[in-house]
């Protein structure tokens, strides 16, 4: 495969597992005039399995915008380049996006190569619905982390964090503040040699005594939908109570929106209270 050049090609790099790369993704490295990346220490690692010597140019949110004008220049003089990340795809919760735009306002081309994933490796092994939202790293304290959780456990979709191994516990009590019911997977070291997944809905979810080491993604399940057990002697004392002011449709309504519960069985009992008071 011939590269093109004034073109800049986002690489996704293995998640841990170095032979999780592809063939395209080894070809556009190995015919790169430079790749930058986020660690070169990390980066030459996956070079040197790969048996590919190139240039690395050390690429991160400290120096990222003091470089994008003569990595820009550079791309122009014909220049191949790509950027890869630690670990994953490039851009997600790493930085770049400055760059991206600089391209893309310079109309230069700008390539994805596709590759390991932890959040869809996770999303793939969770038996949670593929509807789904990714935020990245979740604040650290808990004034922003109560703000954004109240805001995200309304959403009924599965969704995805990341979360330093040291604050797992800390995220765990307050999933149980706001997702109560719904379930949770944690996902440590993917790919790698200490890969580890644990399970449970997240009222019962232990915390950990001793912390979990390594990269954790986190998984929480779309809500519970199933109807709340129909408790019918309680919802018949409901029912009698606002029969004696509303009508059968009202007071349908009412317990509902209340207990959402099974529509129909509410309404069934109402009729069966009124034909009782009719007899």
């Amino acid at each position: 495969m011939s590269l093109a050049s004034n073109n800049l090609y986002i690489v996704s790099t293995p998640i841990g597992n170095l032979d999780d790369i592809t063939l395209r993704a080894i070809n556009v490295i190995k015919n790169s005039d430079l790749i930058l990346c986020e660690d070169t220490r990390r980066s030459i690692k996956l070079l040197n399995h790969l048996n590919i010597k190139k240039k690395l140019i050390s690429f991160h949110k400290f120096n990222e915008r003091k470089k994008i004008s003569s990595i820009i220049e550079y791309i122009k003089q014909g220049k191949i380049l790509s950027l890869i990340s630690d670990a994953g795809t490039p851009l997600i919760s790493d930085p770049g996006r400055s760059l991206i735009n600089e391209c893309i306002k310079e109309k230069i081309e700008v390539t994805p190569i596709p590759g390991a994933s932890s959040v869809i490796s996770a999303i793939s092994v969770s038996g949670f619905s593929d509807q789904f939202i990714f935020y990245g790293f979740l604040p650290k304290k808990n004034n922003e982390l109560e703000k954004i959780l109240k805001s995200l456990s309304k959403i009924n979709y599965s969704q995805v964090f990341f979360a330093p191994s040291n604050k797992l516990n800390f995220y765990i009590q307050n999933f149980k503040k706001y997702y109560s019911d719904r379930k949770l997977l944690i996902a440590k070291e993917i790919t790698k040699l200490h890969e580890a997944f644990f399970r449970d809905n997240v009222n019962n979810f232990k915390l950990f005594k001793t912390p979990l080491k390594g990269e954790l993604t986190i998984v929480i399940s779309e809500k519970n939908n199933k109807d709340k057990i129909f408790n019918e002697k309680e919802i018949m004392r409901k029912a009698k109570n606002y029969l004696k002011n509303l009508s059968v449709k009202d007071t349908v309504e009412i317990i509902f929106k209340r207990e959402k519960i099974n529509k129909k069985k509410i309404y069934e009992l109402c009729l069966k209270i009124k034909d009782e008071k009719n007899s």
